[in-house]
């Protein structure tokens, strides 16, 4: 077994929510400067619902508050839009994306569609491959 916890950074992408209508959830900007890997992790509770779906997609850019976001080319996203995209089957499962872009910023975004009932998400930045190491614990 070897130790990676000195070798990653989580970052709260998007804070535990139940949403219940057709809103989006717009992720925290994530700076990956300092790493050169990050993954998008979902955590998916029991979606209520009985025919909605989740569409996830991902922007960047080099502005700190992303003035200059563009989506993210699907030849940056290891694991695709469409594999971290679910529907209320989804209950108690994760996804996951990657990023392999050379902006500073990236954020991601869920959209729901014909949602009308409870469904808790959250998601987290897992940062990767940190240019200087061990990681801080607790992250900052």
């Amino acid at each position: 077994m070897r130790d990676i916890v000195n070798l990653i950074t989580p970052v709260v992408a998007i804070a535990p929510t139940v949403i219940t209508d057709n809103t989006a959830l717009v992720g925290n900007i994530i700076d990956t400067n300092g790493y050169e890997g990050v993954a998008f992790l979902f955590n998916l509770g029991v979606l209520a619902a009985t025919s909605a779906t989740f569409a996830v997609t991902a922007e960047h850019g080099d502005a700190a508050d992303l003035s200059d976001a563009v989506a993210v080319p699907n030849s940056n996203l290891p694991g695709t839009l469409a594999l971290a995209s679910f529907d209320q089957s989804a209950k108690n499962k994760t996804r996951k994306l990657g990023y392999t872009g050379a902006k500073r910023y990236v954020r991601i975004r869920v959209t729901p569609a014909g949602n009308n009932a409870a469904a808790p998400i959250s998601a987290m930045a897992l940062l990767a491959y940190p240019r200087f190491r061990p990681t801080a614990n607790p992250p900052a």
